[in-house]
């Protein structure tokens, strides 16, 4: 079984989220929900214009599976019909692996689309999780999530940004 929120050393699997949070929409097979949104962030070969090898992500796994689970009720707050799941990896990552899925369905596409762009940048905000960049020459600790998961001016920048 699938869980909505996880942060793991395997590979994500955008697919067996999503089956996960359509399940968890509608468990009776209904077909209340007609808007299922992904994001799939990977790691990209190039970044502040250096070659990039390999990222390596650390979390404090129980924490940060507590602050995607906070992610979900408060996306549930505003947008209520809708269901969100997000996973992220730890671990040595490989240009083109994936590093984290958000997954949102909704009855309506809106709502889908607000909810998942609400979890990827509150994520970037308050999920400790931290990136480690090697690249050509080197490698550099980038900063992570600085924001309090408390803190309302946080949580209304990603509430514009999701509805924007």
């Amino acid at each position: 079984m699938t869980p909505l929120v996880a942060v793991t050393a395997e590979p994500v699997d955008a697919q067996a989220l999503q089956k996960a949070v359509c399940g968890a929409a509608d468990p009776l097979g209904a077909g209340r929900h007609g808007a299922v949104v992904s994001f799939v962030g990977v790691v990209r070969g190039e970044h502040r214009g250096r070659r990039v090898l390999r990222l390596e992500y650390e979390a404090y796994v129980p924490l940060a599976e507590r602050s995607l689970e906070q992610i979900r009720q408060e996306a549930a707050r505003h947008w209520p019909d809708a269901i969100i799941g997000a996973h992220h990896r730890v671990g040595m990552l490989e240009v083109g692996d994936a590093s984290v899925a958000i997954v949102a369905t909704s009855p309506h596409r809106a709502d889908a689309f607000a909810a998942c762009r609400f979890a990827i940048e509150r994520l970037k905000q308050i999920v400790p999780i931290w990136k480690r960049e090697h690249f050509d020459g080197g490698d550099e600790w980038l900063e992570g999530a600085t924001a309090d998961p408390n803190d309302p001016v946080a949580l209304a920048e990603a509430l514009k940004r999701s509805c924007a």
